[in-house]
């Protein structure tokens, strides 16, 4: 028992210490991510994706970039695109960039095994978007594309964001006078305590668990699951294998850095890890949020695609890097020293940690400095949204709530008190009043709906009920009288 109550204690000590070793180029990383989000408008994106000419899917891949996201957002950023008329080959190219091409990433597995790790997840992933680009046209079909967008529209017709919401980024000052702008700042720190927000599940998980990969897996158990001397056949096996372990997983965005090098000690190849690190796109929460999207024909291809390129891609990227002698000799005995040492990483720790305290003063002040107008934060998640542009909406337009996927908007409908302060009205008491006779009242989110175009409708007790999506319907159908006594007491 002490014996397992110590491994337990050293699984934890190395979680914290690579979490220790990662602390500045995380906050630098988020930090930096903000600034690009608060000062790059999002406004064109839509307008110049309209195809996948390689011009257009290099535009693609640098938006994208600029717009870091975890995988969910990603996929919801994505989704809203496509649904307003972008190409799905460039959707996905975007989803893709936003996801791997980002400094955050980099900087991280720089400092947690190495330079080259972080220059091959930037080459690896432009060879990545290459060759989806050249396989989109097998596997992405116009028919299979429409029908796709049929699903996408039939599903989630009636809770789009309003196409008649302008991005006012262009009213705005011009980016020398927002650059001097306390407000813009303020907005860059939002999206930075907002991203550390959301994405704090997935850094934790992948921490954790790779401490413990780290202190209890044997070596005889990753000579199992990963090929070893058996020249390219290893190379592919564990290409392959690394976006299997992805898909399992359930961890994705940065969170999979931890266990790439928790798999790069247990012995899995140069190309296996990068492999592993693009995977993050195919796990399974996120292959059942496109089957939601898209549809069961589109998903498989997405699956399909997706790992094909992301095998080829690390698998090139390990030859590449080998032929470059770029690719470690060894692999480390040890991912990190799991003890304090006063070295360059402890001084830079400190130093970010106290433009860790400004950003937060920032975030917190946002109001008095003029920030926040134009962004939204999502009740579920965390994330800030520009209100222009988010994904899911509810409620209606005197009291909206903005969300960055439907996911995290299904799941507020479902449980609103979860997620509603004590001082904040219901979403069942918002606007409860009719426009007009000829509309009706979505009695889970409050959102005004017309009859004749109404995502769904349900009889309970002799009444009708109409709602604005699904997701609302199928919080109805699992406990009408909840929401039948709330509107009425409303």
């Amino acid at each position: 028992m002490l014996q397992l109550l110590g491994l337990i204690l050293d699984s934890l000590r190395m979680a914290f210490f690579m979490f220790w070793d990662t602390l500045w180029p995380l906050i630098f990383g988020f930090g930096l991510s903000g600034v690009v989000q608060a000062f790059v408008s999002r406004a064109e994106m839509q307008r110049v994706m309209g195809d996948h000419r390689p011009r257009t899917l290099a535009v693609a891949s640098v938006l994208g970039a600029a717009s870091s996201s975890c995988s969910y957002a990603a996929s919801a950023m994505a989704k809203s695109l496509f649904q307003k008329g972008a190409d799905f080959t460039t959707a996905m190219v975007f989803m893709l960039a936003s996801t791997n091409l980002v400094i955050e990433l980099g900087l991280v597995l720089w400092i947690l095994i190495g330079w080259q790790f972080a220059l091959s997840e930037y080459v690896g992933g432009i060879i990545m978007i290459g060759l989806l680009a050249v396989l989109a046209r097998y596997f992405f079909r116009p028919a299979v594309v429409e029908r796709a967008r049929a699903h996408l529209t039939e599903r989630s017709a009636a809770a789009a964001v309003d196409d008649s919401i302008r991005d006012t980024s262009s009213a705005h000052s011009a980016l020398a006078r927002r650059l001097r702008s306390p407000a813009a700042w303020a907005d860059a720190a939002s999206y930075t305590m907002a991203d550390l927000v959301m994405l704090r599940k997935e850094m934790i998980v992948g921490y954790v668990v790779a401490g413990f990969l780290a202190v209890l897996v044997p070596a005889s158990l990753w000579n199992v699951i990963f090929f070893h001397g058996h020249g390219i056949a290893t190379s592919i096996e564990n290409v392959i294998v690394g976006p299997l372990i992805a898909i399992l997983s359930f961890v994705c965005s940065i969170g999979n850095v931890p266990l790439a090098a928790a798999l790069w000690k247990g012995g899995i190849s140069f190309g296996g890890v990068v492999s592993f690190i693009f995977a993050d796109l195919i796990t399974l929460p996120l292959l059942l949020i496109y089957r939601r999207f898209y549809g069961w024909a589109m998903t498989l291809r997405i699956l399909a695609a997706f790992w094909l390129v992301m095998a080829i891609a690390g698998l090139a990227t390990e030859y590449l890097f080998a032929w470059a002698h770029l690719v470690p000799a060894v692999h480390p005995a040890e991912i990190v020293q799991p003890s304090f040492q006063w070295n360059y990483t402890t001084y830079l720790n400190v130093i970010f940690l106290a433009v860790f305290a400004v950003l937060f003063w920032l975030y917190r002040n946002r109001e008095r400095l003029g920030g926040g107008e134009r962004y939204a934060i999502d009740p579920v998640c965390g994330m800030q949204v520009e209100k222009a542009l988010a994904p899911a909406t509810t409620g209606g337009s005197a009291n909206t709530t903005y969300f960055c996927s439907d996911r995290c908007r299904d799941r507020f409908v479902a449980s609103p008190d979860r997620y509603v302060a004590a001082d904040q009205p219901m979403p069942q008491q918002l606007e409860m009043r009719r426009p007009n006779m000829s509309q009706e009242v979505d009695p889970v989110c409050g959102m005004t709906v017309n009859p004749e175009s109404a995502a769904a409708i349900r009889e309970h007790a002799g009444k009708t009920y109409y709602f604005c999506g699904l997701g609302c319907a199928k919080a109805f159908d699992l406990k009408p009288d909840a929401f039948v006594d709330a509107t009425r007491s409303a």
